[in-house]
């Protein structure tokens, strides 16, 4: 157990490294102009990927629930951000003004994921998932017919638009706070609680588990990290619409999650960058992506609600595969 655990710290810190290794050579390469126009501009989007598939393998991978709305958490925080870092823009320079911006985005997403959370949570499975991906769509609407946030022509952010090379710090920043809350929950007792809820909420609670304030505080955490990504991936478009931030963007954010591996930190981190360049590299195949996230959502929804297939899809796990492997040996050693 203890050889375990050991296992899986060295494991954390490796992904983590290598993390902020990646990200210090983007910047060089960047700050050198190695990189081209294209791959430049990929690097911030990258990034804001990689926080939100993160943050939703909070719900989805550790707590065990189905959450379509992510797009919306995103939205309340850009929208949220931006308004006041356009607001600071003749005062404050970028340094003060984006933390400030993010934190705000972070705080709003956070205070709208307790208001859906609160009612929401008592549903589990494929009705959560449908009420949030409604509530992520009733967002949208409400944003795309506010005055303050543009209408449907969106918000000017001409004013704070920032290049992706002054931006790019930020995001690194932001995924490597990000992977480490992700690391430490899971390692935490609070970590421990929330996994036992998605194993077995009755068991739970029979021990004393707040299932109610543990679900919560996942979700908030979860949405609090999308907003501050939205507030930070709004600073590098010169126009942003509240359309853009539909349900497609949070079944690609799901998609993402699934294809990493539900609960693994560098499955995500890999496939968020995959998915990302993937479409710039193949745009001749891009009209099929939408198919194969459905396809994938499809399957997530079989496998979460089918207890054989979830039973085979848990074997199928790297870490437990690896776990059959150690106790064969040591079954071996000891017949030996």
């Amino acid at each position: 157990m203890a050889k375990g655990k050991k296992r899986k710290s060295v494991g954390d810190l490796v992904t983590f490294a290598l993390t902020a290794a990646a990200f210090l050579a983007a910047g060089l390469l960047l700050s050198s102009g190695s990189l081209t126009r294209q791959v430049s501009n990929m690097l911030l989007p990258i990034s804001v990927y990689i926080v939100l598939a993160v943050s939703l393998n909070l719900v989805v991978g550790l707590l065990g629930e189905l959450s379509l709305g992510h797009a919306g958490f995103m939205s309340v925080g850009l929208f949220s951000g931006c308004l006041l870092s356009i607001a600071l823009s003749g005062s404050l320079p970028l340094f003060v003004r984006l933390p400030l911006s993010m934190l705000l985005g972070g705080l709003t997403a956070s205070l709208f994921g307790l208001l859906v959370g609160l009612p929401a949570l008592r549903l589990k499975g494929d009705y959560l998932a449908i009420v949030t991906l409604a509530c992520g769509e009733i967002v949208k609407n409400i944003i795309t017919n506010l005055n303050v946030t543009g209408g449907a022509l969106g918000l000017d952010t001409g004013a704070i638009y920032s290049k992706a090379a002054m931006l790019l710090p930020y995001g690194a920043v932001l995924v490597l706070l990000t992977v480490l809350v992700m690391m430490h929950l899971k390692r935490s007792k609070h970590g421990r609680a929330i996994m036992a809820i998605r194993d077995n909420r009755i068991a739970a609670e029979s021990v004393g588990i707040n299932v109610t304030r543990y679900k919560l505080t996942v979700f908030m955490l979860s949405a609090f990290f999308a907003g501050a990504a939205g507030a930070l991936y709004g600073h590098c478009f010169a126009n942003v619409k509240a359309a853009a931030f539909d349900y497609n963007m949070s079944i690609e954010i799901l998609v993402i999650v699934v294809l990493g591996g539900m609960g693994s930190v560098p499955g995500s981190i890999l496939a968020a960058v995959v998915l990302q360049a993937l479409p710039e590299a193949m745009r001749e195949f891009a009209d099929y992506r939408m198919l194969v996230y459905a396809v994938v959502l499809i399957l997530v929804m079989l496998v979460t609600n089918n207890p054989k297939l979830r039973a085979l899809a848990e074997s199928l796990h790297p870490a437990r595969i690896a776990e059959r492997q150690r106790e064969k040996k040591r079954s071996g050693r000891e017949a030996a």
